[in-house]
């Protein structure tokens, strides 16, 4: 029978039970919808709205209950109890009687899922903001154990100008940091009390907000109970965070499937990241850098069907907000298991410094180098530009790079050219003339990863 059984004559239908049940999504939140509860009971019992007994018997007993559901022997009836709060209470009653039936005394399923759900989150971004920081560890032990590679930088996926390794490798430990930023500051938005609003007006019993805020770990009580009890803001906060962060590790896979290629050949995955044909016997398989890359696109879905879901609502709580935890919960986990497979397949893939080098060699990635040369010696960039466009345009004719010409070719186009031209197409000074902060000369790239390091101590530290 339904906990409103007193106002209706019949019973919902069988269909519309099931229909309206959330008890298959939001069962996982069995361990913070008791907390808050053992929580609300010691808080009632301190303001002498039951007696301790009470309290006492309802810690006991909801206990037992995560236990038996620890254990896998609690029986979750979707016919009995259409979400986990019913499913609880309706045990807790069964057990221990009338003390359990006051439980509920002071508040309503509006601010107690609400509680449950922001107990969630914060553990959950905890979560999260861990296995971030093992991915980007992963990322600095490879830009450190290949510190001296070279590699093509790109734009438009054309050969720019070169980079070492390691400063590619950075840029997404950078990515990654503000990542946990992003998941931090969900951590933190969640981190407000919703206990107390009630349905949507507060109540009359002499609640004590302050009492379960510091009981539940949150930092304060939500001041205005129809915010409480309607707010998804935090939840948005955290499906924001995991769609920015799986964007950015759609974009790392995205370059480790490239990498992989014959055309590139610049890395090679282990043999536990990737997979074989079967029909192909010669095929390895980038999969799980595209199962990565494809579910970025599941994780933004869910952050777009809650957003889409909460821009009709008005105050306060309506039942739409059911659908609130389900993407969230898809979204967290599924994050989770990214970073953990792109932190293993990134740990555990070998690189290749000649195939980077060997492509060095093509697309006249010494072009602006020599451009800056010229501009060095007085000549306005824009005509140096020119210069070393109708230098490049002359190797094309000859199908060879701008190392293949010859001093009088150089001095063909300006006669700013001299001897020390040559030392301009050595690779690895183009790099390290790199030298402004953030660039990738080596000395900057250094300067740099010691920056990246001392991040990563802090944000381990604030887990």
């Amino acid at each position: 029978m339904a906990l409103w059984s007193g106002r209706f004559e019949q019973d919902v239908d069988s269909f519309t039970q099931a229909f309206g049940a959330s008890l298959p999504v939001d069962k996982q939140l069995y361990a913070q919808d008791i907390a808050g509860s053992i929580a609300h009971a010691h808080m009632l019992a301190a303001q002498g709205v039951i007696a301790t007994e009470d309290a006492e018997a309802i810690e006991g007993a909801l206990n037992d209950i995560r236990a038996e559901i620890e254990a896998g022997t609690f029986v979750f009836d979707v016919n009995a109890a259409e979400d986990i709060h019913m499913a609880i209470e309706g045990e807790l009653i069964a057990r221990i009687g009338d003390a359990g039936a006051r439980l509920h005394t002071g508040r309503s399923r509006n601010d107690q899922v609400a509680t449950d759900t922001r107990l969630f989150v914060m553990e959950r971004c905890g979560d999260l903001m861990e296995a971030n920081i093992a991915l980007r560890r992963a990322l600095m032990v490879q830009a450190e154990s290949n510190f001296d590679v070279v590699m093509p930088g790109y734009t438009h996926l054309q050969h720019a100008q070169p980079v070492l390794f390691a400063h590619h490798m950075l840029a997404y430990t950078w990515m990654l940091a503000r990542d946990f930023t992003r998941l931090e500051a969900a951590r933190t938005a969640a981190a407000m009390n919703p206990l107390g609003a009630a349905a949507l007006a507060g109540t009359t019993y002499p609640l004590d907000r302050f009492a379960t805020t510091d009981a539940l770990g949150f930092s304060a009580p939500i001041p205005n109970s129809l915010d409480a009890v309607s707010d998804r803001d935090f939840l948005l906060d955290l499906l924001h965070a995991c769609s920015v962060s799986a964007m950015h590790l759609s974009r790392l896979c995205e370059e480790v499937i490239l990498w992989s290629t014959s055309e590139f050949g610049f890395i090679t995955l282990s043999d536990s990241y990737s997979t074989g044909s079967s029909i192909m016997p010669q095929k390895k398989n980038p999969d799980f850098a595209e199962l990565i890359r494809g579910k970025s696109g599941r994780i933004i879905g869910d952050m777009v069907a809650l957003l889409v879901t909460m821009k009709g609502l008005p105050l306060a709580y309506n039942k739409d907000l059911q659908e609130d935890k389900e993407g969230a919960i898809d979204a967290a986990r599924t994050l989770e298991d990214c970073y953990r497979c792109a932190a293993g397949m990134i740990a555990t893939m070998t690189i290749h410094p000649q195939a980077m080098r060997a492509q060095l060699r093509r697309g006249f990635i010494a072009a602006t180098d020599v451009a800056d040369y010229l501009a060095k010696k007085g000549l306005p960039f824009r005509r140096a530009h020119e210069v070393v466009g109708r230098l490049v345009l002359e190797c094309e004719r000859r199908g060879c790079e701008l190392d293949g010409l010859s001093l009088a070719d150089f001095t063909a186009q300006s006669d700013l050219f001299e001897e020390d031209i040559v030392r301009m197409l050595d690779l690895d000074a183009i790099v390290d003339a790199r030298l402004t902060y953030g660039g990738t000369g080596r000395a900057a790239v250094k300067t740099q990863f010691e920056e990246a390091q001392q991040r990563l101590a802090a944000d381990e530290e604030r887990i």
